[in-house]
């Protein structure tokens, strides 16, 4: 299953986030704001194997991570047996580097998988959990970056890592799988986020 740069559900209600104008929009309509619930976190019950990751959906031998992989090359890669990539380049958004072989990336889940069980996903069906964690939809949810960034942020929230460059437009990136997926931020994070939307000039943002 090839990623989609915006669904349809997306595209109806205006659902990317982008750079419009010198301005990180989350954005969907002049009159429509969008609301971050906040709740304290579900610390307990948390297992990643509760997230099936890195399914293969469409059964043509390239697996999540790879579509990421492919949509994500600034220059298209040779796909190969078993989805081998070959002759293709990247640069991680999170410190600019650039990579022409694809092992020294990770996928990293905007909204990592056990800040999304925390902030909702204990409450979700295992089907709603394998869609969050191969979620092709959307271009902010999985992103290809420097796996030492990856590992670097772990399961830390916003609040706790913001990568080396592009921050305003991580944030932006945060709010929107936060919101799109109807998960709530916690004390910290919103206090954390509420004058980041103003200093980054995030528009059409209330927390709760």
């Amino acid at each position: 299953m090839g990623r989609k740069k915006q669904s349809s559900s997306l595209v109806a209600i205006a659902l990317v986030v982008g750079l419009i104008h010198g301005t990180n929009t989350v954005p969907v309509s002049a009159a429509e704001t969008i609301t971050l619930v906040m709740a304290d976190d579900h610390d307990f019950g948390y297992s990643r194997s509760l997230f099936r990751h890195w399914i293969d959906t469409d059964k043509n031998g390239c697996n999540t991570r790879y579509e990421v992989l492919i949509a994500e090359a600034t220059t298209k890669p040779r796909v190969g047996a078993k989805c081998f990539l070959s002759g293709g380049k990247w640069k991680s958004p999170y410190d600019g580097k650039v990579f022409t072989i694809p092992t020294g990336l990770d996928i990293d889940h905007m909204v990592p998988l056990a800040e999304a069980w925390r902030s909702g996903a204990w409450a979700w069906s295992a089907a709603q959990r394998m869609a969050f964690a191969n979620d092709l939809d959307a271009t902010e949810t999985l992103v290809a970056v420097t796996a030492s960034l990856n590992r670097s942020k772990g399961d830390k929230d916003v609040a706790h890592w913001l990568p080396p460059i592009s921050q305003c437009k991580y944030i932006a990136n945060w709010i929107s799988v936060k919101w799109r997926f109807d998960l709530t931020v916690d004390q910290i994070e919103a206090d954390f986020l509420r004058p980041k939307v103003r200093e980054c000039n995030i528009t059409n943002v209330a927390i709760s």
